[in-house]
């Protein structure tokens, strides 16, 4: 006879904690200590937990792995991209989970394909004996010779900067540890960079270092603990930009990119929820602020003198269009709009100002820009996908609107878009207000009544969460699985105004907006509650908390993905990454009035005695975004509240950080393994 497994108990050690009044006893506190063996214990016993009960199902997954894996070209490449005299490129040999990135001369005539290629980084390589490599950045030197690049062996995001000599292929002895972002001055030899402070991994300094030099040079501290910096360098090439920069507030430094020892200028000092950033192109700045309105507009000012009195309007703010941001070119100008929740490409000749618009056909689609690395060029290249369409990568011509495909992402074995559907509905949420929903299915499966439906959220941060095709995801499509995101407000999917309805005080707008959505997709008939599974990952964590906390019946089963659902004791403790600089998105709980408000909300302080839908939670040991022991806290208590015989699983990888696993066949076998659960839990295998 085979006995069912047992879940494992974590100790209690119960810890008082009391602020404005209020008084919460953790049992499960202990757990935040990372180097007590029996933490780690308690991990690995829950993950030996989550393996046995997940054995009977273990055939299943192993086939869906094989199965997405299949619908992958092993041997891919990117588009090359022309920069300084080379094309640029990333590959994939067969077999391998890390791509080489490489680089090929142009010749005198143009042609470059059959040139000798250079293989500047073989990430493979760098991750030999690691469970865990990323590169960060990659910056080339405007000569060409050398290469910035910086590592993560963690999954922390610590990254360590190296510099490595193209032309002979050997790194220098520089290292520097805890780097975020760097840029090149135009002498090729000074290259600036940014570390972050080793306690809340908050980027604070700005260096220089100069090559051949032991030691660098301190060029400015942020002492206001809200505000982070990166540095870069424009695509002009006429500017090196310190941009500091808080949820709700800028100050941007700058300097003539051909002037390393020169001083920094401020453009405009930092002012209360005034946030802005900075282009350049010939004698003008372009500054793109929201000090009229929360959609941003754009100015331009002379380089000469950018002070505020020389600002001239360029694009007004306008209340039903997000300025998302502007690229810059020797003679266009691109402006990244979303109208209605889906981006648009404004494209303006700036030597007669006569701007259009690129057209799109799909209901819901999203668009990225890739490396547009050169500055006298009117292509423009951007990527498309959507929720049916792969991703796909064109030149478009600024100035003759023709449009070239220059590579769709290949989809192995019987692939067919036109087999599937996508849609963008309107739910009407609680207090009236329209929130749109994007779904994707397999054509026919909506005839067949309420069907399996997979509703995807976040709504934090301003982020739009926006639609993207996954191969993976046709295992679920092609089961007949619907897949919905709900777009709530938190995200920027309808601009600023739309992240600030559901942020602060006003946070249950976010969960509330779910639910609504959620109810409505029933109402409707596209699924059930028992049909019905709901995902979200770190602030789409906290969202997951929330709403199976506020309504669990609504719900068959949970996927949440390093879960931010620990928020008061988090946002307490100032010692911890990202806490202080996140007062602006969710409070201060050291304000009564603000504390009163997450403690309304916040998963693991809301617990109670109750049936809880079927539950996968994952999290990883190193991650620095959301601490291992939100999750791991979240699970042992609500094993002792929950009143129903729903698995509660908890599964943690133990050499990855936020994001998961970095190689590509890992992913995979993590996306395999969400899978198999979640799709048995239906009814599905």
């Amino acid at each position: 006879m085979t006995h069912a497994p047992t879940p494992p108990l974590a100790a209690k050690r119960p810890k008082k904690l009391s602020i404005h009044g209020d008084t919460r006893i953790d049992d499960y506190f202990w757990l935040r200590n990372k180097s007590d063996p029996e933490v780690i214990a308690y991990l690995q016993a829950e993950n030996a937990y989550a393996e046995a009960v997940m054995a009977p199902i273990k055939p299943f997954e192993d086939a869906l792995f094989s199965e997405i894996k299949a619908r992958i070209k092993e041997d891919d490449s990117s588009v090359p991209y022309r920069l300084a005299g080379f094309y640029y490129y990333s590959r994939f040999e067969a077999g391998s989970q890390y791509p080489l990135l490489c680089r090929k001369p142009i010749g005198a005539d143009g042609s470059w394909q059959d040139a000798t290629e250079q293989l500047l980084l073989d990430v493979n390589a760098l991750a030999l004996g690691k469970a865990f490599m990323a590169v960060g950045e990659f910056e080339v030197s405007p000569n060409g010779q050398w290469l910035a690049y910086t590592t993560d062996a963690s999954g922390f995001r610590q990254y360590k900067l190296h510099i490595k000599n193209l032309a002979t292929g050997k790194l220098l002895r520089m290292r520097r540890e805890r780097v975020t972002s760097v840029a090149w001055a135009l002498d090729s030899a000074t290259l600036f960079f940014t570390t972050e402070d080793k306690r809340t991994k908050r980027a604070n300094q700005l260096w220089r270092h100069r090559l051949g030099e032991a030691t660098d040079t301190l060029i400015h501290e942020e002492r206001d603990e809200r505000f982070g910096m990166d540095v870069y360098l424009t695509r002009s090439e006429g500017f090196l930009v310190q941009q500091i920069s808080s949820h709700t507030s800028s100050e941007i430094r700058y300097l003539p990119a051909d002037t390393p020892n020169g001083r920094w200028k401020t453009l405009a000092r930092r002012r209360k929820d005034i946030e802005y950033n900075l282009d350049h192109r010939d004698d003008r700045f372009y500054i793109r602020i929201n000090d009229s309105g929360r959609n941003f507009r754009l100015v331009s000012a002379p380089v000469s003198d950018p002070s505020r009195a020389n600002w001239q309007e360029v694009v007004p703010e306008r209340d039903t269009v997000m300025l998302e941001g502007i690229d810059l070119f020797k003679h266009f100008m691109v402006r990244h709009e979303r109208v209605n929740g889906l981006n648009q490409l404004v494209i303006t000749d700036l030597r007669s100002n006569a701007s259009h618009s690129v057209a799109f056909d799909e209901p819901v689609y999203s668009l990225g820009t890739e490396a547009n690395a050169e500055w006298d060029s009117q292509l423009l290249r951007y990527s498309y996908e959507s929720m049916s369409t792969p991703s796909t990568v064109y030149d478009y011509d600024m100035a003759t609107r023709q449009q070239t495909l220059l590579k769709r992402r290949p989809v192995l074995g019987d692939f067919d878009p036109a087999r599937y559907e996508s849609e963008r509905i309107w739910i009407t949420a609680r207090d009236g207000v329209a929130v749109p929903v994007s779904l994707v299915y397999r054509r026919g499966t909506r005839d067949q009544g309420t069907a399996p439906l997979w509703l995807d959220g976040y709504g934090a941060y301003g982020l739009p969460n926006d639609v993207y095709f996954s191969s993976a995801r046709l295992s679920l499509l092609d089961r007949g699985v619907i897949y919905a995101v709900a777009h709530i407000r938190g995200g920027g999917d309808l601009g600023e105004k739309w992240h600030d309805a559901g942020k602060m005080r006003h946070k249950q707008r976010s969960f509330d907006d779910f639910i609504d959505c959620a109810e409505q997709l029933i109402a409707r008939g596209y699924t059930a509650s028992d049909r019905l599974a709901i995902e979200g990952g770190s602030a789409g964590g906290l969202l997951m908390g929330a709403v199976s906390n506020q309504r669990p019946e609504l719900f068959k089963v949970v996927l949440s993905e390093v879960p931010f659902v620990d928020v008061l004791s988090t946002m307490l403790d100032a010692s911890l990454p990202l806490t202080v600089g996140e007062y602006e998105e969710w409070g201060n709980p050291n304000l009564p009035a603000q504390y009163r408000w997450m403690r309304a909300y916040s998963p693991y302080d809301n617990l109670r005695a109750q049936p809880y839908p079927t539950m996968l939670v994952k999290t990883s040991l190193n991650d620095s975004q959301v601490m291992y022991w939100e999750p791991a806290k979240y699970v042992a208590k609500l094993r002792t509240l929950k009143t129903d015989p729903n698995p509660l699983l908890l599964v943690t990888n133990m050499g990855a950080g936020h994001g998961g696993a970095s190689g590509r066949f890992d992913r995979i076998r993590e996306i395999a393994l969400d899978y198999a659960f979640v799709l048995s839990q239906l009814g599905i295998a």
